[in-house]
């Protein structure tokens, strides 16, 4: 409006200016129709009051400047006085005329706005953060300093979500959003249609709001799922793979204990092999299953180290009693790892070789170096696994094609992939040549974890 004021005294005064001079050779009806110019242009900018304004202040220049008696306000002709009302009247017309306008252009603009921010709100995917977004698009929209959702919570209200920053004054505006939910504003003062849209989005923001939390449960859901997909294969496993030794070591003592029945010195010896071989089958269950607790509650103790290879590849080959093929050079720069995580890593994966390999065929051990990494492989020549199996035989609880009948709970390559992460190394599967499999243990040397932690 103050924009409009200045253009309608400004332009007045400039036609003044320029008229003046040639009021001699410029006729009064192409002065009264030059003078309609900043009527137009006040009513475009300002609305309907500057442009009024701008009818007095040219109606009074006219006939101050360019009628005769000049520099009087005396109208001397009929005629001049007719000129001057039927310019008051066309100038006020054209005004209306052009407010109206462009009222109309500024309704029909914030309608499309208001539209294509439903539609925006309708059409986006749901995600963490969309309530913030669409209440940072009302906010912008209806041109106010913070907006909120608030939630009714016992006896008062608690804020859902909220962009900007709120006054400490009471809200401009605040619309019902759904059951116990309103939408508030602060800042200036909002116009009708400022508050009818605001009014609407508030609907936009409870739904939004509800698909939120709709989300949020449907995950839980999946996480619920998945944990009783966890819980039913470990129930399997133990089913089968718990009660299997524990089986075996309950029938070898029962029959050592019957008083009545000889057994020779063979018989005994076998029976108490048999109880051994199923406690530390079963010793290696549990600590597979207490070890996937660990890494999958993030509570897993690395203590990582110098560790000279080729003596960790002797302790996990002298605990697993597995025939292997070494060629692990003992000039080899030291590995940055944990010991015992390391030993574990390469039991289990020497054990998964040795189920693998067909009889009698001893697993391979080769190192070599990468740069600054130490690779070392881990190698079969069974059956192999199909590349788009390498990766989901990684996963707890999982066996090849689900058909195994050799003991195990699955957990082993889980847990091998786990505390190599952990040490900051890598296990790839990769096809052995020849047929079989090849897994390949990527690790740091000692002097490159020296060189990055500095």
């Amino acid at each position: 409006m103050w924009a409009g004021l200045v253009v309608a005294v400004g332009g007045v005064a400039v036609l003044v200016a320029l008229l003046v001079p040639l009021r001699d050779q410029v006729s009064l009806a192409k002065v009264v129709l030059l003078f309609l110019v900043p009527v137009v242009a006040a009513a475009a900018i300002g609305g309907l009051w500057p442009s009024l304004v701008a009818v007095v202040a040219a109606d009074l220049a006219v006939n101050f400047f360019f009628m005769p008696t000049y520099h009087t306000f005396v109208v001397e002709s009929t005629e001049h006085l007719i000129v001057l009302v039927v310019y008051v009247l066309v100038a006020a017309a054209v005004s209306a005329g052009v407010d109206i306008a462009a009222r109309q252009r500024a309704t029909a603009a914030r309608r499309d706005a208001e539209a294509a921010l439903l539609a925006r709100a309708s059409a986006e995917p749901v995600a963490e953060q969309s309530l913030i977004r669409l209440l940072g698009q009302v906010q912008h929209a209806v041109g106010v300093g913070a907006v909120a959702l608030l939630e009714r919570s016992g006896d008062g209200e608690r804020v859902v979500a909220i962009v900007g920053e709120p006054s400490d004054n009471e809200p401009v505006i605040a619309a019902r959003a759904g059951d116990g939910l309103r939408l508030v504003a602060w800042g200036r003062p909002l116009a009708a249609e400022d508050q009818r849209v605001l009014t609407r989005m508030a609907t936009a923001a409870a739904r939004t709001l509800e698909t939120q939390r709709l989300a949020e449960v449907a995950a839980h859901a999946e996480d619920l799922a998945e944990i009783d997909r966890l819980r039913s294969a470990l129930l399997a496993a133990v089913g089968h793979d718990l009660r299997t030794p524990l089986t075996g070591i309950k029938a070898a003592v029962s029959t050592l204990r019957q008083p009545d029945l000889r057994l020779s010195p063979s018989d005994r010896r076998e029976l108490l092999a048999g109880i051994e071989e199923s406690s530390d089958r079963l010793d290696a269950l549990v600590e597979n299953l207490l070890s996937m607790s660990r890494l999958q509650a993030g509570v897993l103790s690395v203590q990582a180290r110098p560790v000279p290879l080729d003596a960790v590849v002797a302790q996990a080959l002298l605990h697993s009693h597995t025939p292997a093929v070494v060629d692990v050079p003992d000039d080899l720069p030291a590995v940055h790892a944990d010991p015992g995580l390391l030993e574990r890593v390469l039991a289990n994966l020497i054990a998964n070789a040795a189920a693998a390999a067909p009889a009698g065929q001893p697993v391979e051990l080769r190192s070599r170096m990468d740069g600054d990494r130490v690779l070392l492989d881990v190698v079969d020549h069974g059956p192999g696994v199909a590349a788009d199996d390498r990766e989901r035989i990684f996963e707890p609880f999982q066996r090849l094609h689900d058909r195994t009948t050799t003991d195990g709970l699955g957990l082993g390559l889980a847990i091998a992939r786990g505390f190599s992460q952990a040490m900051n190394s890598a296990i790839t599967p990769s096809e052995t040549p020849g047929g079989g499999l090849t897994m390949t243990i990527d690790m740091p040397t000692a002097a490159r974890q020296h060189q990055d932690a500095l």
